[in-house]
């Protein structure tokens, strides 16, 4: 596989959010509309920045970088370690249509450049996202590229997130009937997103679960969506818990995932919590998970530099390097 040559801001973009062996081990919290619903009923918005804050704190010395939203996260990511890179969430949370017929939807006043003014390593973007959509995703698809050309303008690397659903409202998304599609939705996913312009697919794992628990079938169709992918691509966790997070990150990273992108399963239980009982937990539960998480990411993921290459450089390269727009 030839190797794309990258731009200064866009390779340290990825080398920012990644570990020293070139590997993507990131917690996200940019969770907005799901956290809301987690919080307790008399939480205030200062308490919601602070829960984000006293995990983000927690958690970042342990991970290559983290991943927060413009609602809760300027805070917390001001909190980061010099260590950690950030990723910022572009979309809004949520999407516009009905639940069949999903488009992309932005946050008012957010742009890129101001995510690249914040100081940010690099962009993510979720989409909801079926291949089989027609028309829809084929505007999708010019969506991701329209975002991937203005972040790389601003010479940012851009992560896309593509959640699948059902296109069919009486097929629920948790049944067999979906479950028999989901590897080939997923490596079609991969395929086209991965040549929009994506740096980064932050993907699904291709199996589930519930429908399908052998483990050389998840190798199958994680291999399968490495070969479909152009990019690098690392797995979410979707929401699931660690106990089936882990597995599935053991599979991902054998078969050519270049590390994950993990949330809920490392944190979820803390939200409820008190303060003193969130520190302990995370010390003594999410510490631990993130930490067993990297190791098996370490031990068996594809480093990205697989795909990219640095700049060139030489004499005189800043002449051509037309930086970020005003």
């Amino acid at each position: 596989m030839q190797k794309q040559t990258l731009s200064p801001g866009r390779w340290r973009g990825l080398k920012m959010t990644s570990n020293a062996q070139d590997i993507f081990t990131v917690l996200a919290f940019d969770q907005r509309g799901s956290y809301c619903r987690m919080l307790p009923e008399d939480a205030t918005y200062e308490d919601a920045v602070q829960i984000k804050r006293q995990v983000a704190r927690a958690l970042a010395p342990h991970a290559s970088a983290v991943l927060l939203d413009p609602i809760y996260g300027l805070l917390p990511a001001m909190d980061l370690v010099g260590s950690s890179g950030l990723l910022m969430a572009y979309e809004k949370s949520g999407y516009s249509g009905d639940s069949t017929y999903r488009k992309v939807a932005f946050i008012d006043d957010w742009t890129v450049g101001k995510i690249k003014r914040m100081g940010a390593s690099a962009v993510k973007l979720l989409v909801y996202y079926h291949p089989g959509a027609g028309a829809l995703a084929d505007e999708i698809d010019g969506v991701v590229r329209q975002v991937a050309d203005e972040c790389h303008a601003h010479d940012l690397p851009l992560f896309v997130e593509p959640m699948s659903y059902s296109l069919d409202a009486d097929i629920s998304k948790k049944s067999a009937d979906f479950a028999k599609t989901l590897p080939e939705v997923v490596c079609e996913t991969a395929r086209r997103l991965s040549r929009t312009g994506a740096d980064v697919m932050k993907l699904e794992f291709p199996v589930d679960p519930a429908f399908e628990s052998d483990e050389k079938a998840w190798l199958d169709a994680c291999r399968a969506v490495g070969a479909a992918s152009a990019a690098p691509w690392v797995l979410l966790s979707a929401g699931v818990d660690f106990e089936m997070f882990e597995p599935q990150v053991r599979a991902a990273c054998a078969a050519g995932a270049s590390g994950f992108l993990a949330g809920r399963a490392i944190w979820k239980e803390v939200v409820p919590m008190p303060p003193n009982e969130r520190d302990r937990f995370l010390a003594e539960v999410a510490i631990p998970r993130i930490d067993t998480l990297s190791g098996i990411a370490a031990s068996a993921a594809r480093p990205w530099t697989d795909f990219y290459a640095p700049p060139a450089g030489g004499e005189g390269w800043y002449r051509a390097y037309g930086g970020a727009p005003d």
